[in-house]
């Protein structure tokens, strides 16, 4: 093995990888997209702007209440649309607190 055939290896194995992180990012994407067109489905015209709003401002946190969302609807605790006031609701129950606590010696 000469070192052309060693680099050429070595490239291939990088590209691999690259493209797998790639095909697996997209998946991903994907998945959050589909959590997230299913959650809008049961929000109203005000509920669904307040969605956008912290899907921009806090992405993670958008992703954490389309899934709670959904879950609330495969339960059937969800009968009809809901509206801003219990989104609202549902975003307050979702906040953590956290408490701090300073000890001085």
């Amino acid at each position: 093995m000469n070192i052309d055939e060693i680099k050429r290896k070595k490239l291939e194995e990088i590209q691999q990888k690259y493209q797998q992180g790639f095909n697996e990012e997209e998946a991903l994407k994907n998945q959050v997209e589909q959590i997230e067109a299913l959650a809008k489905q049961l929000l109203d015209k005000e509920a669904l702007s307040r969605f956008g709003n912290i899907k921009i401002a806090h992405p993670e946190k958008a992703i954490q209440l389309a899934s709670v969302l959904i879950q609330m609807a495969r339960t059937g605790r969800l009968k009809e649309k809901l509206n801003d006031e219990q989104l609202k609701q549902i975003l307050t129950m979702l906040q953590e607190k956290k408490d701090f606590t300073i000890k001085r010696k």
